[in-house]
């Protein structure tokens, strides 16, 4: 490989390694020595979590960006485009910068194999590292203690919402999967946890590396500050007032109040003021988190893919019914917990579209209808090959004052949006 373009690049890499996951350090530890990566000189947060990861370094990236510093971003996965990856400043890197970067990765990894995501993570910090940067803030892709970001030591951890997911990997059940999102954390180095209930493991973890633990409901804590749409912070003794989140969602304020225990951890080396804080949540954007498009129908954006996504999803969606039919459009991959993901929202739709999703780990629309059925769905289900056909019938079904919501997963939300 050469002077090749992004996607020829990308699809090189699936190529190389198809397996999608091969959880370890060892690989891409090997490669980023031969690359010489600097250790991150800017302030590093490393965020893990089940749910609200995007969220809260949006709600990061909006502060900072608000306070005037020079933020650099590695999320994963993207919705639409693959530069969306990593952003220095909002903006979302380059081809040309991704594509020079694999160029120097292929070039340094010899006859060791890397996964997509381990080329992915290697490019987003050499093009992070060559920024003059006062933040950076880095997405765990999965787990903690073995994803491919956690070669970097991180100033302070962030543990966002534990729950059930990705069982083959991580476990099955919030203790085993707590310890593997703990692995993030770094010795005498603190860690916010948004997760007011979150695993003893989360805590005992903590306590073991002397890295001290600021705990939603513990050391922080929220409350609802009428009249709307108030909240209030509580910590270091103090109460803090501050506007609702742009990001709409139950959980949005849980995210925010770890957001502002993080900024208040680091205020003596970036410092950041109450009006700023405020100017950064009330702009914050993030594409596919109930997001909301006008229109005749409407249109609802959400990338939920777990059970405790799906039921914020539908409290959510309780809190805006349709004037009209609420129609669904779901794709899903294999792999999750399909009918758990699903017991929540059954109740909420008119019809569901049932998209195949044919990427690995897509599960079919035969396969989404079963389990729709054997939950005992009474609405009418419409199979379709693709998520872009499976929407543009949804369309078609639609009347102006309905509303059509698209979820079930990041694949879903892109092909849709």
């Amino acid at each position: 490989m050469d002077e090749h373009s992004l996607v020829q690049w990308l699809d090189y890499q699936q190529e190389l390694h198809p397996e999608n996951i091969e959880l370890g350090l060892n690989r891409i530890r090997v490669v980023a020595g031969r690359l010489q990566l600097a250790p991150v000189k800017s302030v590093c947060i490393v965020v893990a979590g089940t749910n609200g990861k995007g969220s809260s370094i949006a709600m990061l990236e909006a502060i900072y960006g608000a306070a005037g510093y020079r933020v650099g971003c590695y999320t994963s996965p993207h919705l639409y485009d693959y530069c969306e990856r990593v952003r220095i400043d909002g903006v979302a890197a380059s081809e040309q910068s991704f594509c020079a970067a694999f160029k120097s990765i292929e070039q340094a990894r010899g006859t060791t194999e890397l996964t997509f995501f381990e080329f992915g993570t290697l490019a987003a910090l050499k093009i992070l590292s060559e920024q003059a940067l006062d933040i950076v803030l880095l997405e765990v892709g999965l787990g903690g203690r073995l994803d491919a970001v956690n070669i970097v030591d991180a100033d302070l951890a962030l543990i966002t919402q534990i729950d059930i997911d990705h069982r083959d990997w991580l476990g099955d059940s919030r203790e085993t999967i707590g310890a593997e999102k703990a692995g993030i954390m770094r010795r005498g180095r603190p860690v916010v946890c948004a997760d007011s209930s979150a695993p003893h493991s989360v805590v005992e973890h903590a306590r073991q590396l002397g890295a001290e633990l600021f705990l939603a409901g513990a050391q922080f804590s929220v409350s609802e500050c009428p009249p709307e749409p108030g909240w209030s912070i509580k910590l270091n003794g103090t109460e803090l007032r501050l506007p609702r989140p742009a990001l709409v969602g139950s959980g949005q304020v849980e995210n925010a109040a770890a957001v502002v225990q993080v900024v208040e951890l680091l205020q003596l080396r970036l410092p950041v003021s109450t009006n700023e804080v405020a100017d950064g949540l009330v702009n914050v954007t993030l594409p596919g988190r109930f997001e909301y498009r006008e229109g005749s129908p409407s249109m609802i954006l959400d990338v939920a893919h777990n059970p405790q996504a799906c039921r914020e999803l539908a409290e959510n969606l309780g809190r805006f019914p349709p004037v009209g039919k609420r129609i669904a459009v779901l794709g899903m991959l294999v792999d999750k917990d399909i009918s758990a993901c699903l017991q929540p929202l059954l109740d909420l739709f008119d019809r569901w579209c049932l998209a195949s999703l044919t990427e690995l780990r897509g599960a079919t629309a035969s396969e989404l209808q079963a389990t729709l059925i054997g939950l005992g769905s009474n609405a009418p289900i419409t199979l379709f090959d693709s998520v872009p056909e499976a929407v543009q019938q949804a369309h078609a079904l639609a009347q102006p004052d309905d509303q059509l919501v698209v979820f079930g997963s990041f694949h879903t939300v892109g092909m849709a949006g």
